[in-house]
């Protein structure tokens, strides 16, 4: 079983790897993945366990905010979190960047000739007045989150924060009230209330920006929920009546006028329309709709009025499954997050060794060794640490490309898919159904020799307007493409396996196979090289005779869908090899690969060997991915590395498939690919920029490059710095947005 909750207060990788390892010590917990970006922890466990009150106690006690089940509330508890930090974040920077430039001004007093004529001790205390409101009120989040982890005996980004600026503050304080202290250095004692004051600033700064970006990340589920209609207009006991959304019953009669949206999933009862459903499945085109066909809700009814009777409400409804998909998915953790995770684990004690180590190095063993300077170096070294960057890498590029998925009809099942998706060598297509329409076409009318086209067709029609035959519908459909209706017929005998027979104006006439003819006694009339190339071709052969002749022959033919052989060129074109498998005959699937451009073609496979076929590509070291609809091939989408439902509609095939697209246009097949390639490549930028900036920025701050060049880096640049990382890959995987337009378009 599965239960996710919202969580607030967590700032970096050390509080999700914090949360994560108390929850797992709840009774009954089997796995939990927290979600830095979602600010979600999603809890696998045994149906007997300690329960939602547990759950609440630990997330307490680690010193974060219980925020409840997503699904127990209507408004979404993280966004309202969201925008109340923004609001407190917004108001702290604003008090922190003024006194901190007040603040720099009173440190550079030689600058400034009209602070000359203060003396130099009134401007220290005047300092250390304006600091101490920046450094314990503006950055308060930080001290109280250092707290909460020292009580844990761990620490995290806070505690790099806090010990930092603390540091600068206290030293400067020191030397305010007590300059004696360091006259042993015979140098006039410097203070650091500017870096400080900057150092709390440009961090409340970094996570004012950050803030924004992730509710940038989490638009597309923000636009999906945005789209839930509130009223319905209902008809009970003859009367219409708008009510709320939420009253609406099953069985409800509920009528929908143009420009209105649709309120719940249903029937249509009486009434035609058009309907935009380019919200659910990213198909730009409206769909007819009369009686008896489904519509879904918050789909826009575009031209006429209809009734039609509420079959799915609530939860059941085609977006909230979509909604709960799309949540899940953007909550997943890709297994490239796993490293992040480990660094994170042991990152903040590492930087306290180094900041430590570096404070000795510049007190005891440097020529000329200075207090003020190594106390500086050891600040910039824990202020410039980033251990959030680290902890967005991966949540944010997952939520952007499943949100961007969904909003194009391609839901992603989490991170791990499209990591999968991303190491893909072979994609193995279905071919009735998913390649082909799935329902076989008149293709071919060749007349024997004195006759015509319209009448084989016609006396094909006669027999198989009364006919049960698969083949029959096929037939009605030409006919009605040509105009022609079904003449009566006496004497109708359908002989199983063979083909038909009955009596058409006074003449007896049959249809069926070569094997049927000649058992009837019917001569070929010359047709026999034409059914053997159309046979060749992979055409099922129906042979229409009259009088004992026979007149004609029919080929039929499951035609590929119209964006079969875009598809397979394009991901073929991305270096992928492209396979089909299917039950028919060797020719007939030959003719089909031919026609797609597909060589490997896997064919006399029974539904039930499919997943077997696909685990013996799996065995041979391919990276296989299995594209069907979901429902008849669920077992080898579930035996596939990945499995692709196509055109599963609303019914959303989850369970056995990774990604379900939600129509069936093929070309959604190489867009997913394409997504999750671009996300991929988005989650290694991230995470080699998060691991190279402290590669880099460590060894700088704690001052490699002044033996060479003279280079220290202050902690207010250092703080900046650390702000920025985390922007930056929030920022990064925003870009998405931008390569997915080009991709689409490309």
């Amino acid at each position: 079983m599965k239960t996710t909750v919202s969580i607030g207060g967590m700032t970096c990788a050390a509080c999700v790897r914090r949360v994560e390892m108390a929850i797992r010590e709840i009774p009954g917990v089997m796995d939990v993945s927290v979600n830095l970006a979602t600010a979600r922890a999603t809890i696998d466990h045994l149906a007997e366990w300690a329960g939602v009150e547990a759950l609440r106690q630990v997330i307490t006690d680690q010193g974060y905010e219980y925020l409840g089940i997503p699904d127990d509330v209507r408004e979404d508890p993280i966004a309202a979190s969201r925008e109340r930090e923004e609001k407190d974040l917004r108001i702290r920077f604003t008090i922190g960047i003024i006194l901190s430039m007040i603040i720099f001004v009173g440190s550079m007093q030689h600058w400034f000739p009209f602070l000359h004529w203060i003396p130099r001790l009134p401007l220290l205390i005047a300092m250390f007045v304006l600091t101490t409101p920046v450094v314990f009120w503006v950055g308060s989040r930080f001290f109280i989150g250092a707290i909460k982890a020292a009580r844990q005996k761990t620490t995290d980004m806070n505690t790099l924060v806090a010990v930092g600026a603390f540091a600068a503050w206290f030293y400067s304080a020191l030397a305010t009230f007590f300059p004696r202290l360091f006259s042993g250095a015979e140098i006039m004692p410097h203070v650091y209330y500017d870096g400080a004051a900057f150092i709390v600033t440009l961090i409340i700064l970094g996570r004012l920006l950050e803030a924004k970006a992730k509710g940038r990340t989490s638009q597309a589920i923000q636009r999906l929920m945005g789209l839930k209609p509130k009223t319905a207009r209902v008809v009970r006991n003859g009367v219409e009546s708008d009510i709320p959304i939420e009253g609406v019953l099953k069985g409800d009669l509920i009528v929908v006028r143009p420009g209105e949206k649709i309120p719940t999933d249903g029937i249509v009862v009486s009434g035609h329309s058009t309907i935009d459903e380019s919200m659910l499945t990213g198909e730009s085109m409206p769909v007819d709709k009369e009686a008896g066909a489904e519509v879904f809700a918050a789909t826009m009814n575009r031209t006429g009025s209809f009734t039609f009777k509420a079959t799915r409400i609530g939860a059941e409804t085609a977006l909230a499954r979509i909604i709960h998909l799309v949540e899940e998915a953007q909550g997943s953790k890709a297994p490239i997050q796993r490293l992040a995770d480990k660094v994170a684990s042991v990152f903040v004690p590492a930087v306290f060794v180094i900041g430590l180590v570096t404070f000795a190095v510049w007190t005891f063993l440097v020529p000329d060794p200075v207090f003020s300077r190594a106390l500086l170096n050891f600040v910039s070294v824990l202020v410039i640490a980033c251990p959030c960057a680290l902890g967005l890498a991966t949540p944010t590029a997952v939520m952007v490309g499943t949100g961007l998925g969904a909003e194009s009809g391609i839901l992603i099942k989490g991170g791990e898919s499209l990591e999968n998706a991303y190491r893909l060598t072979t994609v193995v297509f279905d071919k009735t159904g998913t390649l082909t329409r799935g329902e076989p076409e008149v293709t071919d009318i060749i007349p024997a020799a004195g006759h015509t086209p319209e009448e084989v067709l016609r006396i094909a029609l006669a027999l198989e307007a009364v006919s049960e035959h698969p083949l029959a519908r096929a037939v009605l459909a030409k006919g009605e493409k040509e105009g022609l209706a079904a003449e009566p017929v006496e004497g109708f005998a359908a002989v199983s396996g063979l083909g038909a027979k009955a009596v058409r104006n006074g003449k007896a006439c049959l249809l069926g196979s070569r094997r049927f003819m000649e058992g009837e006694g019917a001569a070929l009339n010359g047709l026999e090289g034409d059914a053997k190339r159309l046979s060749a071709g992979g055409k099922t052969i129906v042979f229409v005779a009259e009088a004992g002749q026979v007149v004609g022959l029919m080929g039929f033919s499951d035609l590929p869908k119209a964006s079969a052989r875009e598809a397979v060129s394009a991901l073929q074109g991305m270096g992928l090899r492209v396979a089909m498998i299917t039950g028919d005959n060797t020719a007939t699937a030959r003719a089909m690969g031919d026609a797609l451009g597909i060589d490997r073609v896997l064919a006399e496979v029974l539904p039930g060997d499919k997943a077997e076929e696909i685990r013996r590509l799996r065995a041979g070291g391919e990276v296989v991915a299995m594209v069907g609809d979901g429902i008849n091939d669920a077992p080898a989408l579930a035996a596939a590395d990945i499995g692709i439902a196509i055109g599963a509609g609303t019914d959303v095939a989850i369970e056995a498939s990774d990604i379900t697209l939600m129509k069936e246009d093929l070309l959604g097949v190489p867009q997913a690919i394409r997504l999750s390639f671009a996300t991929m490549r988005t989650i290694r930028q991230n995470l080699f920029w998060a691991f190279i900036y402290n590669v880099i920025g460590i060894p700088i701050a704690a001052g490699v490059l002044y033996p060479f060049w003279g280079i220290l880096l202050n902690p207010e640049f250092a703080a900046a710095a650390m702000a920025l990382s985390s922007v930056s890959v929030v920022s990064n995987s925003l870009r998405l947005r931008r390569t997915w337009r080009r991709l689409r378009g490309g």
